[in-house]
């Protein structure tokens, strides 16, 4: 891959990559280290890859390949230090233009919420939801992401949004 070639993906596919890398990682400088190693990968590989499909779905595979192995390593890590790890949970969020400035509050107040819910599903359920509400890539491409059935991404999905749904209910209750 040349180097024009790579400025052209992030151009074009960096910024929903890096809101992809600090929803899966939950921490902003996590999330650019992620983000930049994700196009270090991607420049390495060079010639070697040939991206012919989507490569914003590619990119992703990537980061999330990435992610994974960043996990691996600090699950043994852990294990064997006896060390926890805790998480920054303070996203940034850019304000949205032309509401009132109480409407803009309420609007930010839910999101937050919302947020902090998907957060907390676990990894399994948590990252096809974001790759296809987020992202919005396809099933077939989420499930060949991640390695598993078109199937368990659908049922991935749909339990997913169960959980959101029983947690969030009282949201708009009252």
């Amino acid at each position: 891959m040349k180097q024009e070639e790579l400025e052209v993906y992030m151009d074009t596919y960096g910024r929903d990559l890096y809101s992809f890398c600090c929803c899966v990682t939950r921490n902003r400088q996590e999330a650019d280290d992620l983000y930049q190693d994700t196009f270090l990968k991607v420049y390495e590989l060079g010639e070697k890859l040939v991206i012919t499909t989507n490569p914003k779905s590619y990119l992703m595979g990537v980061a999330f390949n990435l992610y994974r192995n960043y996990k691996r390593k600090l699950s043994v890590r852990q294990r064997i230090m006896g060390v926890s790890v805790s998480l920054d949970e303070n996203a940034e969020t850019i304000p949205m233009e032309g509401q009132l400035m109480e409407d803009m509050m309420v609007s930010m107040e839910e999101c937050r919420i919302v947020r902090e819910a998907v957060r907390k599903l676990p990894d399994r359920y948590r990252i096809p939801i974001l790759l296809f509400y987020m992202e919005e890539l396809p099933q077939a491409d989420i499930a060949a992401m991640l390695g598993i059935s078109e199937g368990a991404v659908k049922t991935r999905v749909h339990r997913a949004k169960k959980i959101l749904r029983e947690k969030l209910e009282g949201l708009y209750e009252g």
